[in-house]
C-alpha cells in the first residue's frame, strides 16, 4: 500500500541505522542480535514516537489547530517528543502527566525529559495516579476552546491508527534494510505499552508478506489485556491503510512477565540489560521501555526461546533522557 496518500510531515532523521550488535551477540551465544536504531529519529534527542508525530502533526495541520494536547507519565518520552514537535511547526504544547511513580525523588520530577519539557516551552500540569487522562485531556481541550484555541488531541503514547502508520512505515523501512544488506530476519522485538509500535509493525509485516515473527515485551499491562489492546488497534490500523484482515489474532504476542513492580518502577534485569549494553556497545537505552524490553530479550535469549533463530532485530524506541529522571532510582 501506498503510505504517501496519508498526510505527513517531515520530523525524523530517516531510514535509522540497522546495525550488527557483535559483542552482545558474543556475550549471548545465541542467534545474530540487530538494533534498529529509533532512538536516532533527531527529534528532541530521537526515539519512536518521531514515525508517529509524523502522521498526527500531520493532520493536525490539517485540520488548522494551534495547540497539541497529549498526556503520559512525568518522564514521558512521547510527551518531549511532542513538545519538540510542536516548537517545530509552531503549536503551543499542553502536556497532564500522571503521577504513576509514587516514590519519586526530585530528579524524577525535575531533571531528564521533564527537563526538556520545559526547555521546549511546554505548559504542564499533574494529576493523580488512576486520573481518567482521556477525560482530562478533553477538559482542557474544552477550556482551550472557550479562549478562541484549536486544539488536536494526540492520545498517549500517538497510539492511533494515524500514529500507528509510523511503524507500518518502519515496518516497510526494517524489511528494506534487511533485504539490501543480505540479512534474513527472524524475530523483530520490541517493548510495547501503548500499542502503536506493536500495532504497526505486525500490519506492515503482514501486509507485506515478511514471514518475520514480530514479539512485544510489555512494560505496563498483563499479556491477555495488552495483546488486546494491540489487536484492536491493529485491525483499526489495517481497516485504515486498506488492508482489511491482514493481520490475524495470533500474530499478536506479548511477553510481559518483566513489567516488574509496575510501569515506570525499575527492575533488577532491566538495570542489568542497560548496563550490558552500555558496557557492551557503547548504547544507552531508556529504564521504562527499551529497557525493560531488552532485559526480556535477553533473558529468552538465554533461555533458549529463540534457539530456532539465526537473526534477531531490537526495536530501540529511544528515551535515554530518562536515565536522568531516574538517576536516584538505578543501581549503577
Amino acid at each position: 500500500m501506498l503510505l504517501a496518500r496519508f498526510p505527513r510531515v517531515s520530523l525524523a532523521h530517516l531510514p535509522t541505522p540497522l546495525e550488527h550488535l557483535p559483542r552482545l551477540t558474543a556475550h549471548l551465544g545465541g542467534p545474530n542480535i540487530y538494533v534498529k536504531r529509533d532512538d536516532c529519529t533527531g527529534l528532541g534527542t530521537g526515539g519512536n514516537k518521531t514515525r508517529k508525530l509524523e502522521f498526527l502533526v500531520a493532520d493536525a495541520l490539517e485540520q488548522k489547530a494551534d495547540v497539541i494536547i497529549t498526556q503520559g507519565a512525568v518522564q514521558s518520552n512521547h510527551a518531549r517528543q511532542t513538545a519538540a514537535a510542536a516548537c517545530k511547526v509552531g503549536m503551543t504544547c499542553e502536556l497532564i502527566f500522571e503521577k504513576r511513580v509514587t516514590d519519586a525523588d526530585e530528579a524524577y520530577k525535575t531533571s531528564g525529559n521533564v527537563l526538556l519539557d520545559r526547555v521546549y516551552g511546554a505548559n504542564i500540569s499533574e494529576v493523580e495516579k488512576g486520573t481518567d487522562m482521556n477525560a482530562a485531556m478533553e477538559a482542557l481541550a474544552d477550556e482551550l476552546r472557550a479562549d478562541g484555541k484549536t486544539p488536536y488531541i494526540v492520545p498517549g503514547g500517538g497510539s492511533n491508527p494515524i500514529g500507528a502508520l509510523g511503524y507500518v512505515d518502519c515496518a516497510f523501512e526494517c524489511v528494506a534494510q534487511a533485504n539490501r544488506e543480505g540479512i534474513p530476519i527472524d524475530y523483530i522485538v520490541h517493548a510495547t505499552g501503548s500499542a502503536g509500535t506493536q500495532a504497526g509493525l505486525a500490519v506492515g509485516l503482514k501486509a507485506m508478506n515478511a514471514n518475520i515473527a514480530l514479539l512485544g515485551i510489555g512494560v505496563n499491562a498483563p499479556k491477555d489485556e495488552q495483546e488486546e489492546k494491540v489487536w484492536v488497534l491493529a485491525q483499526e490500523v489495517a481497516e485504515f491503510i486498506g488492508a482489511t484482515g491482514c493481520v490475524t489474532r495470533e500474530d499478536i504476542v506479548a511477553n510481559c512477565d518483566y513489567v516488574g513492580p509496575g510501569y515506570g518502577v525499575p527492575t533488577e534485569g532491566m538495570n542489568e540489560a542497560v548496563k550490558l549494553l552500555a558496557r557492551t556497545e557503547g548504547l544507552l537505552f531508556d529504564p521504562v521501555y527499551s529497557g525493560k524490553g531488552l532485559a526480556g530479550m535477553i533473558d529468552l535469549v538465554q533461555k533458549g526461546e529463540f534457539a530456532d533463530a539465526r537473526n534477531i532485530v531490537f526495536i530501540h524506541t529511544g528515551g535515554s533522557a530518562g536515565l536522568f529522571g531516574y538517576s536516584g532510582l538505578l543501581d549503577l
